[in-house]
């Protein structure tokens, strides 16, 4: 009796050298395929839409990325509008674009505006985009970022759901962001599939699309070169810039400011040559003399002033 019960005893124990089952590694939303991407984005959206009866708007800025979200909205089938927030200094072609696409066009302020009553912005002081784009128009908002497009958005956007406040918490809005996970290949495949027009500014002289492309206001100063390119390109928009940026400089004390610039024309060249104040400083006071910020400006870029 004894000898049947240890064998029942070691019956029950785990077989030795039988080979456990391997964890199947979990698959990250990045590495995923379009298509199973694609079921995602879409159950996001019709989820979100079905908690209320009033519009989502697909926040569009004339980019690849915001095409891609209102491809979707029109997919998905939800009650959408298309918005997007005029700049006054945007790509050319870019409000014949939404015009083309059905989006609408809304405009709180121009950036001569913001100019005039804040001065330049720069690469520390982006103040232009709250003033411009970063307001509540819907409680609810599409919106195409992308964790893949900068590291900084990696660490920021972990899922595809958001609060953000405008201001105020009685200015949030609850955005969602159906292509969180993208990768530039998927873009660039979702458009080649639904057969999606992009933007001009997208395509060489030759038609072919080019997904490395990024559009933004002329001039920005968040741009690698702090819009430089723009402004040697159109040199029309540094007169624009400067004729603003007067009114600011004669209308407002800028007691700090006036201590370290002696014109607009100097705070101009500053933010758009200089990383440092220092740098700037030594430059155009040095042992062979003090350069004019204004004369300098008409030189380079070829402009009268």
């Amino acid at each position: 009796m004894s000898e049947h019960i240890q064998l029942d005893l070691f019956d029950d124990l785990p077989q030795q050298g039988k080979p456990k089952k391997k964890r199947q590694k979990k698959i990250k939303p990045e590495d995923e395929p379009l298509e199973k991407k694609i079921e995602r984005a879409l159950w996001l959206l019709r989820t979100a839409a079905a908690d209320s009866d009033q519009p989502i708007e697909v926040s569009y800025s004339g980019g690849k990325d915001s095409d891609v979200i209102l491809e979707l909205a029109r997919m998905a089938d939800i009650k959408y509008r298309a918005i997007y927030k005029n700049t006054t200094i945007d790509p050319p072609g870019t409000i014949k674009h939404c015009m083309e696409n059905g989006v609408e066009v809304m405009r709180r302020k121009s950036f001569a505006q913001v100019i005039q009553a804040k001065g330049f912005p720069n690469f520390l002081r982006r103040f232009c985009c709250a003033e411009l784009k970063e307001y509540k128009v819907l409680d609810r908002s599409v919106q195409g970022i992308r964790r893949s497009e900068s590291t900084k958005r990696a660490k920021r956007y972990k899922e595809p759901t958001v609060c953000r406040l405008y201001g105020s918490k009685k200015q949030h809005v609850e955005v969602f962001l159906p292509i969180l996970h993208w990768t530039d290949a998927d873009v660039a495949e979702f458009i080649r599939q639904r057969g999606i027009k992009c933007h001009p500014l997208y395509y060489d002289k030759d038609g072919n699309f080019c997904p490395k492309c990024r559009l933004g206001c002329m001039g920005c100063p968040q741009k690698s070169d702090r819009g430089l390119a723009d402004f040697k390109a159109n040199p029309r928009l540094v007169k624009f810039w400067l004729r603003n940026g007067e009114i600011w400089w004669n209308t407002h004390k800028l007691t700090k400011t006036k201590k370290k610039f002696k014109s607009h024309y100097e705070v101009f060249v500053r933010n758009i040559f200089f990383d440092r104040y220092d740098d700037f400083h030594n430059a155009i006071d040095n042992m062979f003399g003090k350069i004019d910020c204004k004369q300098f400006l008409m030189d380079y870029f070829h402009i009268d002033l």
